[in-house]
């Protein structure tokens, strides 16, 4: 095993990446996308075990903590972070790999498996919602609807002020209400400094801005996407979706339909965590990835 150690990568995608990377040099490759309102540490007790069989590899990503943060809504569509994604693993010189992601990263994730297949040797996602599952249940299913409202809001213009002249209330009334675990001070004092870097929280809500994704009003019927009602492609990678069951955000109806949608499907639920289970549970999640990697099941 190697050190974890983070290394800034400057990319042709226009953007540098802090990046920590660790594990031998000659180790299968995994690659670990963090999402909202996080970095890399999302994955710090996976990253800390798993290093010591595979390398590792785990980016801040593009408008989060130490990363560059560009201007407009523009940069943040889906495409860019996976273009980051291919581009890092390009510089490592990194053909295939296996990949992780939550939330945003499982979204960026999927989008990549779905388009790079020749890349992506293994998916594990957790707790991120499938593209057409989510926006499916965004119309026809109203409680997600309802846990997805805060989409929404994360998109009014100038939220970004309302939460950066605060962030010590963002992190108690809206984050904390996501987990049932006590913080440390250092542990809290380390997402405020990420939250805190000049241009953090607007890049960070331009990822909500950015994306196509069609979140109704409670009281709204709006049209509906064409796409819905269609086929959608299957993936072919071997996947596997871990889920915290206790997710307020992103309810046990994302899991519905999943079948259909991939062809080589392992799922693993976790009845006592929420969405922030990589460091909720994190023995759940770390034996689940190895067993799943390590090609048991």
């Amino acid at each position: 095993m190697t050190e974890l150690t983070k290394q800034r990568f400057t990319l042709p995608t226009g953007v540098e990446l802090d990046v920590t990377l660790g594990g031998p040099d000659n180790a299968p490759a995994i690659f670990f996308l963090h999402g909202f309102p996080e970095s890399a540490r999302t994955w710090r007790h996976q990253l800390a075990d798993l290093s010591r069989d595979y390398r590792v590899v785990a980016p801040d990503q593009r408008g989060f903590a130490g990363s560059s943060k560009p201007e407009g809504v523009e940069n943040y569509t889906h495409d860019k972070p996976v273009a980051d994604l291919i581009a890092l693993a390009d510089a490592l010189g990194i053909a295939r790999f296996t990949l992780v992601g939550h939330d945003w990263g499982g979204a960026i994730a999927w989008a990549a498996a779905l388009n790079h297949p020749d890349r992506v040797q293994r998916l594990a996602i957790i707790n991120a919602p499938h593209p057409f599952v989510f926006q499916k249940s965004t119309f026809d299913d109203m409680g997600q609807r309802e846990a997805s409202q805060y989409i929404r809001a994360f998109r009014v213009p100038r939220m970004e002020d309302y939460i950066s002249n605060d962030l010590d209330n963002f992190f108690e009334k809206t984050f904390r209400g996501h987990f049932d675990l006590d913080f440390t001070a250092e542990e809290k004092a380390a997402y405020l400094d990420e939250w805190a870097q000049p241009g953090a929280v607007v890049a960070m809500l331009n990822w909500y801005r950015g994306s196509p994704l069609i979140v109704p009003a409670m009281d709204e019927t709006p049209e509906r996407p064409a796409f819905l009602d269609g086929p959608f492609p299957v993936l072919k990678v071997p996947t596997l979706v871990i889920w915290g069951m206790k997710d307020k955000a992103l309810t046990p109806s994302q899991l519905e339909g999943l079948d259909d949608l991939v062809a080589d499907l392992h799922i693993v639920r976790v009845p006592d965590a929420g969405h922030f289970i990589t460091w909720e549970k994190p023995d759940a999640v770390t034996g689940a990835l190895r067993e799943f990697i390590d090609g048991r099941r």
